[in-house]
């Protein structure tokens, strides 16, 4: 039986990735590195188990309405979702409106540096309702986003 402490202290996160993330390690590797997506979630696996996280889950779609709906169906099941909505954090108001009506904070991740690169990808329309935004550092971007994660629930 577990007290009203321990769910709590509870620490659940979800990380979601969009379109063509699938093709990790051999998609534009000069830009996206030569990781798959396998591997970044094993490595993801592997530091929230030493961060004491007590489930984390993984979620790729090429599909918009999918993505959305997990972000619906996180409410009262995770405590944080990272988020590396690809092509669609350019665009989707749909998955900005679906991150704004949930109470799950949400950090934003991409592997490259969206500022420093094509004029399209620089403006992120999820931006104004994430917690925040960690871009630029490769497979470092995930494990910052998953500690912050972890200290955020701890406070």
């Amino acid at each position: 039986m577990s007290s009203i402490t321990d769910e709590v202290n509870t620490k659940r996160i979800l990380v979601l990735n969009g379109p063509n993330l699938n093709l990790l390690g051999t998609r534009e590797p000069e830009i996206y590195g030569r990781l798959t997506l396998s591997e970044i979630n094993d490595v993801l696996h592997a530091r929230a188990k030493e961060l004491g996280v007590d489930e984390i889950n993984f979620l790729q779609s090429n599909f918009e309405g999918e993505l959305v709906e997990a972000i619906q169906k996180a409410r009262g099941r995770y405590d944080f979702i990272l988020l590396n909505a690809a092509a669609l954090t350019h665009y989707s108001i749909a998955l900005r409106d679906a991150i704004a009506a949930i109470p799950v904070p949400v950090i934003e991740i991409h592997l490259s540096n969206i500022h420093k690169r094509e004029d399209f990808r620089n403006n992120s329309v999820i931006a104004p309702v994430v917690m925040g935004q960690i871009c630029g550092f490769g497979i470092d971007s995930y494990i910052a986003a998953l500690e912050i994660a972890v200290r955020k629930l701890k406070i």
